[in-house]
């Protein structure tokens, strides 16, 4: 839910930080302070996945909550845009390491009753809670209090957020039996697993499917509103747009799961990827009252969940002692695509184009997606241990 937050919040703030010219901000240097949060969040993920691997679950995932939340409070309390982009940049460094975390833990609890490959979306179905709970927080929050009350109300839940973790969240009995047996290798080997025995095709086709799909993801969150402005929607139905679109990305988690446990989890994430290119393409046509908004929520229930899908794949490829590092790097060189996205917008938006070329650029990353996953390929499987191969 913080990380759905971090996703959403400067959709919200951005619409209103440009029309009051708050220290001059414009497009251009708007995705600058995204991206500076996004580059945080990269590094944070490809550090903190290994990491995860070599301290445990549990001090990681710790340990990246209080990170974010110091710095997202600090936000509110920016005097000018250098400085909102260096405390996102910080608190992203915190940020990146919570889905690597949170998801190889749950996904090692989950596999043990069978239900491993809904673990991924059952995660992030709290991520897209998190940003329906930020959309609403703009609408109520924003007109009475300012943009800054957004940055200290999502900082808030860390205070019980991280004693709850001290008090009742176990460590993995995965991590706790190999740091036992092979000390030496864990973390080395870790990373060196992601290219061999195989799994180099994997590696390479994980970035780049997250990198299309985290295009998407921020790109979206961070720049619908303004694109639907753009096209000559009043700021309230903008945001309720944003709203809907992460409504659609709740059920959508619920879905994609279900489906992957039943059907399997590689040609689920294909399907969802091209789902998601053919609703953002259908977005392009100026729709009607209740059109736009089922199109709309139709794109977020493809789009993210598709990603969610993407994590979901990676614990069945990777083996168990290189879960975390396999999920980490994929999602910190997938950020990447979270940095493109943020910038691609604000350029279709600079140039007067966003709607709705914008949404035909996203359309066509969304099937570049759809491919990329396609082209995954896992190593034999040894005897004992899952690869996607066991599940189609």
């Amino acid at each position: 839910m913080l990380d759905g937050f971090d996703m959403v919040v400067l959709g919200v703030v951005l619409p209103v930080l440009l029309s009051g010219h708050v220290w001059g901000l414009t497009p251009a240097t708007g995705a600058l302070v995204s991206t500076a949060g996004l580059v945080g969040m990269t590094i944070g993920a490809l550090a903190i996945g290994t990491i995860t691997d070599v301290l445990g679950r549990r001090k990681a995932l710790m340990l990246s909550v209080t990170i974010f939340s110091v710095f997202t409070f600090l936000c509110a309390f920016s005097p000018s845009f250098e400085f909102f982009g260096l405390m996102r940049f910080l608190a992203g460094l915190g940020l990146g390491g919570c889905l690597p975390s949170a998801i190889t833990r749950v996904t090692e609890h989950q596999a043990r009753q069978g239900k491993g490959a809904s673990a991924a979306t059952f995660v992030m179905t709290g991520y897209h809670v998190g940003a329906v709970l930020t959309s609403l927080l703009g609408i109520v929050l924003i007109a009475d209090f300012g943009w800054r009350s957004m940055f200290v109300v999502g900082a808030l839940p860390a205070l019980v957020l991280v004693p709850l973790m001290a008090r009742y969240l176990p460590e993995s009995e995965d991590h706790v039996r190999r740091r036992r047996d092979e000390p030496a290798k864990v973390g080395r080997e870790a990373v060196v697993s992601l290219f061999t025995g195989g799994l180099l095709r994997a590696t390479l086709a994980f970035w780049l499917t997250t990198f299309f799909g985290l295009v998407l993801v921020f790109g979206l969150n961070t720049w619908l509103p303004q694109i639907m402005r753009q096209a000559g929607y009043p700021l309230g139905a903008a945001l309720g747009l944003l709203l809907t679109l992460n409504l659609g990305a709740v059920i959508g988690m619920v879905v994609a799961g279900a489906l992957a446990v039943r059907r399997g989890v590689r040609g689920s994430t294909i399907a969802w990827f091209a789902g998601a290119g053919a609703f953002l393409a259908l977005l392009s046509i100026r729709l009607p009252g209740a059109g736009v908004y089922s199109v709309v929520f139709a794109a977020g229930f493809f789009v993210f969940s598709a990603q969610a899908l993407v994590y979901s794949y990676t614990q069945r490829v990777y083996p168990a002692h290189a879960r975390a590092t396999g999920l980490g790097w994929t999602a910190g060189v997938g950020r990447l695509g979270a940095i493109c996205g943020p910038l691609l917008g604000g350029a279709l938006l600079s140039a007067g184009v966003a709607y709705p070329w914008g949404f035909y650029v996203f359309a066509g990353v969304g099937f570049l997606a759809a491919i990329s996953a396609a082209a995954v390929a896992g190593r034999r499987q040894p005897a004992g241990e899952m690869t996607f191969q066991a599940v189609r």
